[in-house]
């Protein structure tokens, strides 16, 4: 796993010479949020409306998440302002905004073509990285189409040439969903040793 522009630039000098690189380094460019969120949107993924009645979030958009400052949830359209002032003045001038979602949080971890995925409910074993996902409470357990789930994840991860890959969605109560984060190497904390399987089958 690598972000870091001059790694990134080692690694694709590495691909060129014919190295196999697991993610490609076009896919964890392709993973910045600005950049995965017009992919989806420009095919269909389902994803959150820009607007609506019960809150904003805001996403840093040129890396990932480094604090719980990186992704913020604004109340209204003017706390939304606010914030957006907020990240200009740390020099973030790149970020997706995206409607709050009420429903159920999913979290889901792939391989593409392995057959590998996984879904998990943060709130039903507490684990966390910045508490954002106190925000949608504790799971109802919604019904919803789990097979267009991965179908729609395993689509962005073609489209974003990110084989192994994680994210986030929400369920709502009827059972519709949207992809709301999509990244391009997840902790795999609920499923390390299955995914490390599944990785391991890209290199054979």
């Amino acid at each position: 796993m690598a972000r870091d522009a001059a790694t990134l630039q080692f690694l694709h000098e590495l691909e060129r010479e014919g190295t196999r690189v697991i993610n490609p380094t076009v896919g964890v460019q392709s993973c910045r949020r600005t950049v995965i969120d017009a992919i989806m949107r420009e095919n269909d993924v389902p994803v959150p409306p820009r607007e609506g009645s019960d809150g904003y979030w805001l996403k840093r958009g040129d890396e990932a998440a480094q604090s719980h400052d990186d992704v913020v949830f604004c109340r209204d359209h003017d706390e939304l302002l606010t914030r957006i002032d907020a990240f200009k003045r740390r020099g973030i001038n790149e970020f997706v905004v995206q409607a709050h979602v009420k429903g159920d949080l999913v979290k889901f971890y792939g391989v593409e073509g392995t057959g590998f995925f996984r879904t998990f409910y943060p709130s039903d074993d507490g684990k966390t990285k910045f508490g954002d996902e106190l925000i949608n409470g504790r799971a109802q357990h919604y019904d919803y189409p789990q097979e267009l789930l991965r179908q729609s994840a395993e689509l962005t991860s073609r489209l974003a040439h990110t084989p192994v890959y994680g994210g986030d969605a929400v369920i709502s109560s009827d059972g519709r969903f949207v992809i709301i984060d999509f990244n391009d190497w997840p902790s795999f904390s609920r499923c390390r040793e299955e995914a490390a399987e599944a990785i391991k089958s890209l290199i054979k």
